[in-house]
């Protein structure tokens, strides 16, 4: 047993399988998974606590929690998530109070005058576009015009929505949230192993037999659950960008949200293909039924599709590896056999039987069809043609030398020289900054 395993007895393990299905199986795991959680409770407890110290000397007689309420509510995820909910958190109590005592000072707690400070605190809400915050105006206004000093209550609220504010800010500014890196990267890598994954089983089934309808079908519920999963990983990547904004720690982590975004372009691009594979699989499949059970498929046709589309699979598998690489010899190996990939599966083109569409039309269509979707994947994963020439993926820790985009030189792109450490970078490099 490796000492990184979690030994956890086998019924206890099973009972914690129950109740979360993804429960971590090693230390590594467990403590990548709860890190950021840990980390976010702490944040939020510290600027809770320490808000509540600064109302307190603030107002020394006046027990009130709204200081530590306010900065819970505006810690947020990332830097820039905290001034807006500030802004947005301010401006509702503010609007809240100002309503309130407007209506105090002239008319008093009524039903009337509580509907009246109701609707006018949402209708200011709605023209400030105060979004979820929304309800935070009434709310004020309702905890104000019930007391019997409203200047008093007033100015407390305030002071200590201020407070609060202010050191939720000053909290998320001087212990910035850790930047997402890995979580964003293993996120893509993710969907590039679930693509591996159906057009590795997809070739499988079509070197021993024709698929049948409900396989087809599952390839394509499985390509519809790839969309999800890219989806996810989009939002992942997103939140990435947005801890990066206004955050000192952005200074010196990497900057791989660029390439991941680009990643995830190329991989929207083969699940389509994917999809497209399984639908004509799915056709094929009927039309095999509505001939009394023959295989629509031609097998020698058959046997070589499960190569390219096996040879695809590794592609892609080494393309997600390629996101996560994490050491130089890692990407420049996943570089190498993306390569080889592509090379082999292009030369196996010319190994497909030509079929005369005079004889035998529905094979030739299938072929087609099957040949562009297969010649899609293939431009997602040529990292080298001009068509699809974009910036590579960034240096992670350890490749602080490796290549940092593709340069074009006439009709090739080809890596630029290896930055080794020491050396200057300059023009002559042939590298580009982000």
């Amino acid at each position: 047993m490796r000492r990184d395993t979690l030994r956890v007895p086998r019924p206890l393990m099973r009972g914690f399988r129950r109740a979360w299905p993804t429960f971590p199986s090693t230390w590594s795991e467990a403590s990548r998974r709860v890190q950021p959680a840990a980390a976010q409770i702490g944040r939020l407890t510290g600027a809770a606590v320490l808000a509540y110290l600064g109302s307190t000397l603030l107002f020394t007689h006046v027990v009130d929690l709204t200081a530590p309420l306010t900065a819970l509510l505006v810690v947020q995820a990332s830097t820039v998530g905290t001034l807006r909910m500030a802004m947005v958190r301010v401006g509702a109590v503010l609007t809240g109070v100002l309503v309130a005592t407007a209506f105090s000072n002239y008319f008093g707690l009524s039903w009337w005058s509580l509907a009246a400070v109701i609707s006018a605190s949402l209708v200011l809400a709605k023209m400030l576009r105060l979004g979820a915050q929304s309800l935070e105006t009434p709310i004020s206004a309702m905890l104000i015009l019930a007391v019997s000093s409203p200047g008093l209550a007033a100015e407390i609220r305030i002071g200590n929505t201020l407070i609060g504010t202010v050191v939720g800010v000053a909290f998320s500014v001087l212990v910035p949230v850790a930047i997402p890196n890995t979580r964003a990267r293993d996120a893509v890598r993710g969907v590039a192993r679930s693509q591996a994954a159906l057009l590795g089983q997809i070739a499988r089934t079509l070197s021993s037999r024709a698929p049948g309808v409900e396989e087809a079908q599952s390839w394509i519920g499985s390509a519809e659950a790839i969309g999800r999963e890219l989806a996810e990983a989009a939002t992942a990547v997103e939140a990435l960008e947005e801890s990066r904004k206004l955050n000192p720690r952005a200074l010196v982590a990497l900057r791989i949200h660029p390439e991941l975004r680009v990643a995830l372009q190329r991989l929207d691009r083969c699940c389509a293909a994917e999809r497209a594979l399984a639908v004509l699989a799915e056709r094929r499949a009927f039309a095999s039924d509505g001939a009394d059970g023959a295989d629509a498929w031609d097998p020698n046709l058959r046997v070589v599709f499960s190569v390219l589309l096996d040879s695809l699979a590794s592609g892609v598998h080494e393309f997600g590896d390629l996101v996560a690489a994490d050491r130089v010899d890692e990407a420049e190996q996943a570089l190498d056999r993306i390569r080889e990939v592509v090379l082999e599966t292009r030369a196996r083109h010319t190994e497909l039987v030509m079929i005369d569409p005079m004889t035998d039309t529905d094979s030739w269509m299938m072929q087609g069809s099957m040949l562009a979707a297969i010649d899609q994947i293939v431009r997602q994963l040529d990292l080298e043609h001009p068509e699809q020439a974009t910036a590579a993926w960034n240096v992670r820790p350890g490749l602080e030398w490796a290549p940092r985009t593709w340069v074009q030189t006439g009709q090739r792109i080809v890596p630029p020289v290896a930055r080794r450490p020491g050396r200057r970078r300059g023009a002559e490099d042939g590298v580009t900054t982000d």
